[in-house]
Formats: structure tokens, sequence, C-alpha cells
């Protein structure tokens, strides 16, 4: 079992930036490809970036891309969603989420069925 734990949410005008961090730990706290979603009010989970196993691919939605940027520390239990350029669209609860390790390492996978343990959650919030 693997447990996620995020941290670094807040309150921040649009157009500045926030660094969200996911920890893992557990019997098996190394996993495999890691990902982010986000749930705004009212509003389905949808996916913002995902991160292969050993970090060699990234895969962002299209309403991120180039503005955010996923990452993970070398020993692999810390996951980073670095967020630039913040818009009031981005506000939502952000939720990392892992994979079992195995499998194809440079994989990634935006659907959230394909993860195994989910954080639960910090909230962004952005203000004009």
């Amino acid at each position: 079992q693997v447990h996620l734990v995020e941290s670094g949410g807040g309150l921040v005008q649009a157009g500045g930036s926030l660094r969200l961090s996911c920890s893992a730990s557990g019997r098996a706290a190394s996993s495999g490809a890691m990902g982010w979603f986000r749930q705004a009010a009212g509003e389905l989970r949808g996916f913002v970036a995902a991160l292969s196993e050993f970090g060699g691919h990234t895969d962002y939605a299209n309403s991120v891309d180039g503005r955010f940027s996923i990452s993970r520390d070398n020993a692999g239990n810390t996951l980073y969603l670095q967020m630039n350029s913040l818009k009031l669209e981005d506000t939502a609860v952000y939720r990392c989420a892992a994979r079992r390790p195995g499998g194809d390492v440079d994989s990634t996978t935006r659907n959230a069925y394909d993860y195994d343990y989910w954080g639960q959650g910090t909230q962004v919030t952005v203000s004009s």
C-alpha cells in the first residue's frame, strides 16, 4: 500500500506561481507512473499531468501545457507540480495519483482508472 499526501496548495493571484508536492510513503513507497488530476467545484475530475516511472516521459493537458511542469525527486518518493502563470480557471482541488511499479516504464496515462493510489487533495485557489 502506498500512502500519498499532497501539500503546497493555497491562495494565489492570477499570474502567480505555486508548487505542489506529493509525498509517497508506505510498505511499497516506490511507485510506477504518477500523475496529477484536479476537480473544480461542480465539475468532473480532469487530468492535469503525468510522469512515467523513471521520469523519462511526461504528458500534459492542453490547458496547462507550457505553464505547468511535473517532476519527481531522485528517490522517487516525492512528486511535484510546478504551476506558473496561474489562471482563474486553474482553481480546483489537486490530487496526485500513483500506479503500482512494473509494466512499461516509459508509459504515462491520462485515465484516472489506471491509477492505484490517490492522495486526499490540496486546494488551489486563483484570485483576480
